[in-house]
């Protein structure tokens, strides 16, 4: 039984990730699941320089799911190269490293400081606020997202995967702006925005008013995105939104997905992901499955 996948020529020995921002680097979940059962390990997101993040409060329960409103806070690329990737490289896992910036150099600095690092793939997240362009952000525009991922690409070692944000009108017309850029793969999707009022103090529940929201809530809005950019690009996509079990997962595959990413369920069991993978491996011995290729894409 087969269940590597190839992204961008970087094998991950069974399909299964975490999302940026709900594993940190990994270094508090070492106690529940073993890092070395995973494909990957995407890492909290990475900046230039340190970010405070936005201020407290910054997460509320939501329906099957909740909303943050972090900020990507995180100590800088500088903090993550000396202390978060040597702790990486003890476990046979693939790294993938969560790029953040404000601005095109912002990117590239980050990207070119990762070039001799151990990272095997470059996640770019683009739905940080494009500081020069008034605050959207780089994925919410075709011509911005082809720019940054250009750039990006044109600066970096490793390939390069564009993480898009659902909360665009069309997101094939941002997946075939990323591919025309460059990207060597996509993962989808981040966050839906959404807002949550506390009734009785009369105030927003994070202090950002509005938050990502994510969990199973979002997940048939994932499978429907990835069904539709599998079908409008050529490139590897990793799958996300909502994954609690390997049925999710499998979900994900079916509808294209190459590989899947576990986010909101690692804060409710931290050694879902493993479970996930055990379940994965179920799944194809009860279908008779040899090869986890054949079941990609698989529904019309």
């Amino acid at each position: 039984m087969n269940t590597s996948v190839d992204i961008a020529g970087v094998v991950m020995k069974n399909p299964v990730t975490v999302a940026s921002g709900t594993f940190g680097s990994g270094m508090e979940f070492t106690d529940f699941v073993d890092l070395s059962c995973l494909g990957a390990v995407t890492t909290k997101g990475v900046a230039n320089v340190p970010w405070a993040g936005n201020p407290t409060p910054r997460i509320a329960e939501t329906p099957s799911g909740m909303m943050n409103a972090i900020g990507l806070q995180n100590p800088g690329v500088d903090t993550f190269l000396k202390r978060d990737l040597p702790f990486l490289t003890k476990f046979d896992t693939r790294i993938i490293v969560n790029v953040c910036g404000r601005s095109a150099e912002d990117y590239v600095d980050v990207v070119e400081r990762l070039a001799d690092s151990p990272a095997d793939l470059l996640e770019i997240n683009v739905s940080c606020p494009n500081v020069k362009e008034g605050g959207i952000a780089f994925g919410q525009n075709p011509d911005a997202l082809y720019d940054i991922t250009k750039k990006v690409k044109n600066a970096a070692k490793q390939p390069i995967i564009m993480k898009l944000s659902p909360n665009v009108t069309d997101i094939t017309e941002m997946a075939r702006a990323a591919e025309a850029g460059g990207a060597d793969a996509l993962s989808l999707i981040n966050t839906i925005t959404g807002m949550k009022i506390d009734i009785y103090k009369r105030r927003f529940a994070v202090a950002n008013k509005t938050g990502g929201v994510s969990g199973p809530a979002i997940r048939p809005i994932a499978v429907r995105m990835v069904y539709q950019v599998a079908k409008a690009v050529k490139l590897p996509i990793i799958g996300m939104g909502g994954i609690a079990t390997a049925e999710d997962a499998i979900e994900f595959i079916m509808a294209g997905a190459t590989a899947v990413s576990v986010g909101t369920a690692n804060f409710r069991n931290p050694a879902v992901t493993a479970e996930i993978v055990k379940g994965i491996e179920d799944f194809m011995t009860a279908q008779g499955i040899e090869d986890i290729s054949e079941i990609r894409g698989c529904v019309e």
